[in-house]
């Protein structure tokens, strides 16, 4: 039988996903907004679709389900044809039904075989976080749809442009531990946990701001190539970027934010976000050459973000994903699970890694070992950044 609070969050979260589905029209339900996105009913078919194959398939032996939608939801099929999948409400109809027999299943003693897979509850935190990933991508698309209509000007007070701050905490030589302690919810990409040997860093106290991001923008950031690796000065030509994501410029030439709910003005000390990684290691390389306490500014490495965010050193972590240097990797002895597709895909030579968490995202992903593969290209995961700098 499974923790009755994991099959309650499990439940939350499968009608938080409906209800998204519903709160569009169904001619929009499988418009894809964003290349990089599939539509809303996919994201809803996929979690569907991933209980039908842990649970009933591979657990139970029932193959024709999963089988019969496997061409649809399978890992790496998210370009699949969206104006093929059923209406919206034969979707919706199906998921329900599908979705509650599973909890009927996982609350049942017995009505499953016993596994390995359902040892500590293994298998229902794994399809419990996949879910919730599900369900922020979800809002991701429907941000996606917002910043695809024209919307009015808020009014407001005007963001104007700071420098960047130099503010940040003291972190010492030493060896830190990193990764999950075989906590049952860990992902086989937080595992096993790791002792590393760092170097004296500080780390900035808060995440680069709004006005601190137009700073770099007003000073040309954008336009001065030296300050774009070469994968970035790659990127800005190809995209054309001149501002992050969901920022929009007024006819007076001020900036405001879009988001689900439309245009509001945009908060000075708010994160900034819809930021990719060219654009923070830009920024980083910007905020260094001003000198003096930001000399020597870089984007975070992922174990200098989780070392200060697990001492509670730093502020402001989950308001955005913050981007962080290195690529996204498998700590050594790293084992799959449930299976190799799940986090070894993900470890491609050019994948970034975001730590932290956004304000969409779920508590049962909010911890500080977890970790977000993306591409360095993405800007549409509420993704900001934080920097590091020398030791005093």
């Amino acid at each position: 039988m499974t923790n009755p609070e994991i099959l309650g969050q499990l439940s939350s979260l499968q009608a938080m996903m409906a209800d998204l589905l519903l709160g569009v029209p169904a001619s929009e339900a499988n418009s894809r907004f964003h290349p990089r996105l599939a539509s809303l009913a996919w994201y809803l078919g996929r979690s569907v679709y991933r209980e039908l194959y842990w649970l009933r398939e591979v657990l139970a032996e029932e193959t024709d389900l999963a089988g019969r939608v496997r061409h649809f939801f399978a890992p790496g099929e998210q370009a699949a044809p969206c104006d093929l999948l059923p209406p919206p409400d034969h979707l919706l109809a199906w998921a329900a039904e599908i979705q509650g027999e599973h909890l009927r299943r996982l609350a049942t003693p017995g009505a499953l075989p016993d596994s390995p897979l359902l040892r500590d509850d293994l298998l229902p935190w794994f399809l419990l976080q996949e879910t919730a990933r599900d369900y922020e991508a979800m809002l991701w698309v429907l941000l996606a749809r917002r910043l695809s209509r024209p919307d009015a000007t808020p009014t407001g007070k005007p963001l104007k442009a700071c420098p960047p701050s130099a503010e940040a905490v003291e972190i010492t030589q030493g060896h830190y531990r990193i990764g999950s302690r075989d906590e049952p919810f860990a992902y086989d990409n937080e595992l096993p946990p790791q002792a590393v040997e760092l170097s004296g860093f500080r780390i900035a106290r808060l995440p680069v701001s709004n006005a601190e991001f137009l700073g770099f923008m007003v000073e040309g950031g954008y336009a001065r190539q030296s300050l774009w690796d070469q994968a970035g000065q790659d990127w800005l030509a190809a995209s054309q970027v001149r501002s992050p994501w969901h920022w929009r410029q007024d006819s007076q030439g001020h900036w405001y934010g879009m988001g689900m709910n439309g245009a509001r003005p945009l908060s000075a000390d708010e994160p900034v976000a819809g930021i990719c990684r060219h654009e923070a290691r830009a920024y980083a390389a910007w905020a260094g050459s001003l000198g003096g306490a930001l000399a020597g500014a870089v984007l975070q490495h992922e174990y200098q973000w989780e070392i200060a965010a697990r001492g509670g050193q730093i502020q402001g972590t989950g308001r955005v994903w913050e981007w962080c240097a290195n690529p996204f990797h498998p700590y050594p002895d790293f084992s799959p699970f449930p299976d190799p597709s799940v986090s070894q895909q993900a470890f491609e030579p050019h994948s970034g890694v975001l730590r932290g968490a956004s304000l969409h995202t779920q508590r049962c992903l909010r911890r500080a070992s977890f970790r977000h593969p993306a591409a360095p290209a993405d800007r549409f995961r509420v993704s900001g950044f934080r920097l590091v700098f020398p030791p005093t």
